[in-house]
């Protein structure tokens, strides 16, 4: 995991926003946090899973950073101040919410489709995440859905821990003022969680094997896969999937692992029992993906249904992730219907 770089210039204390922010100039405050805004709200998705949950966070670090910018001394940057109001934030907010889960973290794969599978409403599950357009490379990194997955096993202090020094690139001694531990506790901590996420995150990155395939033809196979769901084709489906894919669509807890369950899934649901598909072509958490609408009788239109976030592995398709529910729909930018 490559660290994102910190920007080159940060506001200083002396900025005149910042004097008139402690005024209580909230343009001038909006101002000041305008440029960190980004990337504190990444920070918050990987800490809580949700893109959702991230809106709420960093609205209320925001708020708390506001009410406290009083005691903001600029002993450190505005932008490490933020992360430590952003940090304790999300801990706070995790503790309540709990840890994000996908459908291969609940129980084993299922052997052949499972009909009439229903939504689990217990579970706090993975959200997906849109991709910033001017994002580096190792800003999509950060927020691949194995990295944030694995993240999620780890608790709070460690999750915590692991970003602000592995992503972000605080050291230990910053960490540890901003958690008030101490620096033994924070190595410790990273200790802890380096060897979990190691063991659930691929050694090469999405971003790698994106970069070996081309642009031209990752946007072939994500075309391949929406063109062989709105065909009814299992064999142009089948064709761009590794031996060993797995599909999962939370909220169903149901998922399939292996080219026999998943095309007995695929031949007996989204090929031939769900209706007429149509798709945009985007990207989430740094992968590419397919927004799918599904035509509605009643509408007149195809409705919002699903973004099917693909995971790669040199030219064949891994892993189908399909967060279903057109409430994830506005993340992207997306019509919530097609005519």
């Amino acid at each position: 995991m490559s660290k994102i770089s910190r920007p080159a210039a940060e506001p200083a204390a002396e900025d005149p926003d910042l004097a008139r922010a402690r005024g209580g100039d909230d343009s001038a405050f909006t101002r000041l946090v305008a440029p960190l805004r980004r990337e504190l709200h990444a920070h918050c998705y990987r800490m809580l899973g949700s893109a959702h949950d991230a809106d709420d966070a960093l609205q209320d670090a925001l708020l708390r950073a506001w009410r406290r910018l009083g005691g903001f001394e600029g002993r450190s940057s505005l932008r490490s101040w933020l992360y430590t109001v952003a940090t304790r934030t999300c801990l706070d907010l995790a503790e309540t919410r709990g840890r994000r889960a996908l459908p291969v973290d609940l129980g084993p794969a299922s052997d052949g489709a499972v009909i009439g599978d229903a939504p689990r409403t217990d579970v706090a599950w993975l959200g997906p995440y849109p991709d910033d357009p001017d994002a580096r490379a190792e800003q999509r990194e950060a927020v691949e859905l194995a990295f944030v997955a694995a993240l999620q096993h780890l608790p709070g202090n460690q999750r915590a821990a692991l970003l602000l020094f592995e992503v972000l690139g605080f050291s230990a001694a910053e960490i540890a003022a901003m958690m008030r531990t101490s620096a033994t506790s924070v190595n410790s901590a990273l200790a802890r969680a380096r060897r979990m996420v190691a063991e659930r995150v691929p050694s090469r990155t999405q971003q790698q094997t994106l970069r070996a395939v081309g642009d031209a033809r990752v946007r072939e196979i994500v075309a391949g896969y929406a063109a062989a769901l709105e065909r009814g084709d299992a064999g142009a489906l089948v064709a761009l999937l590794t031996e060993d894919v797995t599909w999962s669509m939370p909220p169903m807890p149901h998922w399939y692992r292996g080219l026999e369950a998943v095309t007995d899934f695929a031949v007996r649901v989204p090929l031939t029992s769900c209706g007429s598909w149509r798709h945009r072509l985007t990207h989430a958490n740094g992968h590419p993906a397919a927004a799918s609408y599904l035509w509605d009788e009643a509408a007149g239109a195809h409705l919002a249904w699903s973004i099917d976030v693909l995971t790669l592995r040199g030219e064949r398709v891994a892993e189908i992730t399909t967060f279903l529910g057109p409430e994830n729909f506005p993340l992207f930018g997306l019509p919530a219907s097609l005519p």
